[in-house]
């Protein structure tokens, strides 16, 4: 996997970085990559966030999702031919799921057979509380 999805990322944990550089290089070659491989869309949204300050742990997740593509270099979209050609979208949202900011995420995915063609993720720009 890309990452941990039990590992929670936050603005406090760990130590500052001394040099961010390489760490914001690394995710801006991250995003770039994200047009390609969508199975690394979801880490480097959350990477981005901690770009003004990065933290120890946050490069950890960086140099597991170098591993991860050095590992897993063949992933990306197929369209085969015995899948028919039906489109389904899917989406979701999550309540308070920022641990800093207790806004929601919301997202969707869309399908063109088996095949992921378009997916979004985005926080909330307001916070509701019930």
């Amino acid at each position: 996997m890309p990452m941990d999805p039990k590992l929670n990322l936050n603005n406090t944990d760990g130590e500052l970085l001394q040099d961010v550089t390489r760490y914001r290089n690394l995710v801006g070659i991250f995003l770039y990559l994200t047009l390609f491989r969508s199975d690394i869309t979801y880490v480097v949204h959350r990477l981005s966030q901690f770009v003004s300050q990065s933290r120890i742990p946050h490069l950890h997740v960086v140099h597991h999702l170098l591993r991860y593509l050095k590992n897993h270099p063949g992933q990306r979209l197929i369209f085969p031919s015995s899948s028919s050609l039906q489109l389904k979208a899917f989406s979701d949202a999550d309540w308070g799921g920022c641990l800093d900011t207790r806004r929601s995420v919301i997202g969707f995915c869309i399908f063109l057979g088996e095949s992921l063609v378009s997916w979004i993720a985005k926080k909330q720009t307001t916070v509701s509380r019930s």
